[in-house]
């Protein structure tokens, strides 16, 4: 069976800047900021929170169908989801546009600042969610915002359940909104800021959240993952990666993972624990889509 994977594809540029940013940053300057910075390192990766969630489903075993939007410049994309055997079905083409373009630099913390040009992704609701045999659930995943609103609308309207991973695109959304994609949605995963963020814009604790869902993840980085069902609160801890190279992408190789194991009936943190440790298998390359899953590594 497969999932839908709703996000972006995009071009990754990563840059590694050998310094903290906030030795950077004077804090009282803020309303004047114009700093730059050296980046000795780059490198362009193949992106998107679309890309790299089925990326990871696919390394895991999983059937991945994106649904994604690129440019002109897309060809080299699509050929290379091709290759891995990622399904293009929902892949679109526009040719007056380009690819989505991230611009990432990265402090020897691994703190980033992120530029994002969206380009085709605007265009993602040109592609709509339908029910078909083979499609088990799905994710709404950061894309355009009319294409995160129709495809959460599309996935409950043919009985697919779905993951809401607001991501980037939570600022989008005002408290209605995105209190309506969580009445819409099977489970919510957030990252700790992104918690923060849609519990002040709902008006819900996180507590109150996980009653309206099956499930509720807050990703930790390091520090693991809490996992909320019907207001009850778990700690599942981080596993320790074998080197800390590049945070690129873990957050996308975790949902993968969670893909996976929800497509498979396990338990919820069974889904968490393995996204740990999918997570700390890519921190230790650089890229997002450049790490190999061992599955025993994985306890599969």
């Amino acid at each position: 069976m497969a999932a839908v994977i709703c996000g972006s594809l995009a071009f990754d540029t990563i840059m590694t800047f050998e310094g903290r940013f906030a030795d950077q940053i004077l804090a009282d300057q803020l309303h004047i900021l114009n700093v730059s910075f050296l980046v000795p390192g780059l490198r362009r990766d193949f992106g998107g929170c679309a890309g790299n969630i089925a990326y990871s489903l696919n390394a895991l075993g999983g059937r991945a169908l994106p649904m994604a939007t690129v440019g002109s410049d897309g060809a080299e994309y699509i050929a290379r989801l091709e290759r891995l055997g990622i399904g293009t079905d929902f892949v679109r083409v526009l040719e007056d546009s380009y690819t989505a373009q991230c611009y990432i630099t990265t402090d020897l913390a691994n703190n980033q600042i992120t530029a994002f040009h969206p380009g085709a992704m605007q265009q993602a609701h040109l592609t709509a969610v339908q029910a078909r045999e083979d499609i088990r659930l799905g994710i709404i995943a950061p894309d355009g915002r009319e294409a995160m609103v129709q495809h959460a609308a599309q996935f409950k309207a043919a009985g697919i359940p779905f993951v809401f991973d607001p991501g980037q695109g939570l600022p989008m959304f005002d408290g209605a909104e995105l209190a309506h994609f969580v009445a819409q949605a099977d489970w919510v995963v957030v990252n700790d800021y992104e918690g923060r963020m849609l519990s002040e814009r709902t008006g819900w604790s996180l507590a109150e959240l996980s009653r309206r869902v099956q499930g509720l993840f807050v990703t930790l980085g390091e520090q693991g993952c809490d996992l909320w069902i019907d207001g009850e609160r778990t700690t599942v801890p981080a596993a320790t990666p074998a080197a800390v190279v590049d945070p690129t992408g873990c957050g996308d190789a975790w949902r993968g993972a969670l893909l996976y194991g929800l497509e498979r009936g396990w338990s919820l943190q069974r889904c968490a624990e393995v996204g740990n440790r999918l997570g700390a298998l890519k921190v230790a390359q650089r890229g997002p889509q450049n790490y190999t899953v061992d599955r025993a590594q994985l306890g599969l």
